[in-house]
């Protein structure tokens, strides 16, 4: 096994096991996470309330020793609220940039869809770009940097849906779920005296995380895979379900998420079964359902699976990197 991967295995086990001390039973979701960071990619996590969103997002900047903030997104929220404002020094004589609250590591963009269109358009160049323009000076994000935009799906009152540019800067979409009754049972017993986020430590350094983001695309994607992943790309495309399909930006997060998955599972080569697990996640918020599919209850989801279903598969041997 290839030392990088095994580096690879290794971080991501020790920020798996101290993320579940606080996120409990919810090992795929917690993977899921992990993915989208080894990426430097964003997440959106769209669940009802209580389900925990905001816990693993401060748990997971504990872990990784990153700075933390919350935006809690509403209707009157300006673009300057997010991004920050220059402000008159009159001692100075000069205008002072004071940075808002996406000036930080692990960025949680709570209730994104409560904000106007404008507003939320203020994350577009930092999730793409890693920098703002404020007053048209640039300032750089700081590094590692994520942000973990959440959504309820049920209640859309006073709501403004998310438009398909925003959600193509998402790598994944992933849903925590309620826990299972035990589950449940342990998050009482583990919160009795104190929330155990109090205790959390880091189980890692932001140097070996943007290390471990480097080493990640090392990991081979044979010919063969990537004529898969853009063959299931294509197909929601041409789908006749389909008003919007997948842009050229899924392709690339796929391929990258197949990197990421590959090395997690001890592999230094990526397999059509990596592709398959994770294309739901990084394919289905970047379709639009055309509407008379939409009227027979279909899905983006079950979109996406019927289109795994039906792109074959490659064979042979997907580990043979090319050389010479």
């Amino acid at each position: 096994m290839d030392a990088a991967v095994i580096d690879i295995q290794t971080f991501t086990s020790r920020v798996l096991d101290n993320l579940e001390k606080v996120i409990v039973g919810k090992r795929q979701v917690l993977e899921m996470t992990l993915i989208g960071l080894l990426c430097q990619g964003h997440l959106l996590i769209e669940d009802v309330p209580g389900v925990g969103k905001t816990v693993l997002a401060r748990s997971l900047a504990k872990s990784l020793g990153c700075s933390f903030s919350r935006i809690q997104f509403t209707p009157d929220m300006l673009p300057s609220d997010v991004t920050g404002v220059s402000i008159f020094n009159q001692m100075t004589r000069n205008f002072e940039f004071r940075a808002g609250p996406v000036m930080a590591q692990i960025v949680l963009a709570d209730e994104i869809n409560r904000a106007t269109p404008k507003t939320q358009s203020s994350l577009l160049e930092a999730m793409e770009e890693k920098q703002i323009t404020v007053d048209g000076i640039t300032h750089p994000l700081p590094k590692p940097f994520m942000v973990l935009g959440t959504q309820n799906p049920i209640e859309y009152e006073g709501t403004f849906p998310l438009p398909e540019a925003q959600l193509d800067r998402f790598l994944m979409r992933i849903r925590l779920g309620y826990p299972s009754a035990d589950d449940e049972i342990k998050i009482m017993e583990n919160q009795q005296f104190k929330h155990p986020i109090e205790t959390i430590e880091e189980a890692t350094t932001q140097e070996e995380l943007m290390e471990m983001q480097e080493e990640i695309k090392k990991v081979y994607v044979s010919p063969a895979v990537k004529k898969y992943i853009t063959n299931l790309v294509r197909s929601t495309r041409e789908n006749s379900d389909v008003y919007l399909g997948a842009s050229p930006r899924g392709s690339l997060g796929l391929f990258r998420v197949g990197q990421a998955r590959a090395a997690m599972n001890g592999r230094d080569f990526v397999l059509p079964d990596d592709i398959k697990a994770m294309a739901g996640f990084v394919l289905s918020h970047r379709i639009v359902v055309n509407p008379a599919a939409r009227l027979k209850n279909l899905s983006a989801d079950q979109i996406v699976q019927e289109v795994i279903r039906t792109v074959p598969v490659p064979g042979g041997d997907l580990t043979a990197k090319i050389t010479g």
